[in-house]
């Protein structure tokens, strides 16, 4: 029998990390008129420091044999809000229009509501597609966090090219998660 990992260890907390850097982020982000150049690199660096928190919890987890059900279902909830947050923060801004901010935010509600939903059968960790998903997210977002009128040339284009594929991936991947849950609860056993 192999052992179950403490909940309390290195990868969940690299979790609570990601957690607690959320306000610092949306502090930084709002300094002054949150178009200050310094301020917008300084959301930008604690923005991509809780972005690799996210890629060492996992790969901590499960190489040291830490993964908890409470890791599977902290983590991906951290990333929403990170995620959440910097969306809803550069839509308040002006930077980044609100359907944008609306589409990716009802996918990621609906994904976290089902998960709870079918917590009493089992945690659905984050597929392969969502976790490329939550990377392609990250750079988009990063892009539009970063103070890139100081840089003139493709960096804006660059960032809309990025951010439309996060939206086509955060569409596909929701669908996805949609017809993986319904096919397993159609595989229980007790279902019609």
């Amino acid at each position: 029998m192999v052992p179950r990992a403490r909940v309390a260890n290195l990868a969940n907390a690299l979790t609570g990390v990601r957690f607690l850097l959320v306000p610092v982020f949306l502090v930084a982000l709002f300094v002054g008129d949150g178009h200050e150049t310094y301020w917008r690199t300084v959301a930008f660096v604690v923005f991509a420091v809780a972005v690799i928190t996210d890629r060492f919890d996992g790969a901590l987890a499960r190489s040291y044999g830490m993964v908890t059900e409470f890791g599977k279902l902290a983590d991906p909830i951290a990333d929403k809000a990170l995620i959440g947050s910097a969306l809803v923060g550069l839509s308040l801004l002006g930077d980044l229009p609100w359907w944008v901010t609306t589409v990716i935010l009802v996918r990621e509600l609906g994904v976290t509501v089902l998960r709870f939903v079918v917590l009493r059968h089992g945690v659905i960790p984050a597929s392969r597609g969502g976790k490329i998903k939550t990377l392609v997210q990250a750079v988009a977002i990063g892009l539009f966090v970063l103070p890139l009128w100081v840089w003139p040339g493709p960096w804006v284009a660059v960032a809309w090219v990025i951010m439309a594929a996060a939206v086509l991936l955060t569409v596909l991947t929701g669908a996805d998660y949609v017809v993986s849950a319904i096919r397993d609860s159609r595989a229980r056993p007790g279902a019609r």
